[in-house]
């Protein structure tokens, strides 16, 4: 079975700060190389990273000596840039998972890789531990029971077809989860026990928090 990897590195990075969050340095690399360099050293067999165009050529750099490592023009949406990524992508089935999530580990990647083969759509989640309040004009409407509810990270993983059919059935949309364009088109999608360590990168504080977290791991 043949595996491809699509990393979304499209955004703007607009609630990060003037330069782009994916090239940021940690532990002496950047964001996205420890994102890709966890992918290489798993079984996939091709990474195709979406970029924003304005950091094309930096990622063109970083990857030169790369083998697996496929660099393409990301959307002006994480939708788009997930549908040219499969565009691109020659596989029995596909990951897809944020640049800005670096602190993926390779078994999880495995992992991910085992349960789609068993079950076609899965997505990485985390059990919801915080008590959820829906309130409406700052007033508490009421409380939802979190016994059933989960955070969604990445990877999600598919059977290339089942995610392929979704995103030319939804085209032109504004998804920003892949498993949800699954849901709509009525496939069953499972979930993969993911970790809390796994954080996406949005502010600089989370900056921070990835680097005590990879301190931890060295």
């Amino acid at each position: 079975m043949i595996i491809n990897a699509i990393i979304t590195a499209g955004g703007t990075s607009s609630r990060f700060g003037n330069k782009n969050k994916l090239l940021e340095i940690i532990n002496g690399k950047e964001v996205i190389k420890h994102t890709v360099d966890v992918f290489e050293k798993s079984s996939a067999d091709k990474i195709i990273i979406c970029a924003n165009p304005s950091i094309i050529n930096d990622f063109k750099e970083i990857f030169k000596d790369y083998k697996k490592v496929e660099i393409i023009e990301g959307g002006q949406t994480r939708q788009e840039s997930v549908y040219n990524g499969l565009n691109h992508c020659e596989c029995d089935y596909v990951l897809i998972h944020d640049g800005a999530r670096p602190l993926i580990t390779v078994d999880l990647v495995e992992l991910c890789i085992n349960s789609v083969k068993d079950r076609n759509a899965v997505s990485v989640m985390t059990k919801t531990v915080d008590t959820i309040k829906e309130v409406v004009n700052d007033k508490i409407i009421r409380t939802i029971d979190r016994s059933k509810l989960y955070n969604t990270q990445t990877p999600q993983a598919f059977k290339y077809d089942i995610i392929m059919r979704a995103h030319k059935k939804f085209i032109g949309q504004a998804y920003t989860d892949d498993a949800g364009m699954v849901e709509a088109l009525g496939e069953d999608v499972y979930i993969v026990n993911g970790s809390y360590k796994n954080i996406k990168i949005t502010t600089q504080n989370d900056i921070d928090i990835a680097k005590v977290y990879m301190s931890e791991n060295i």
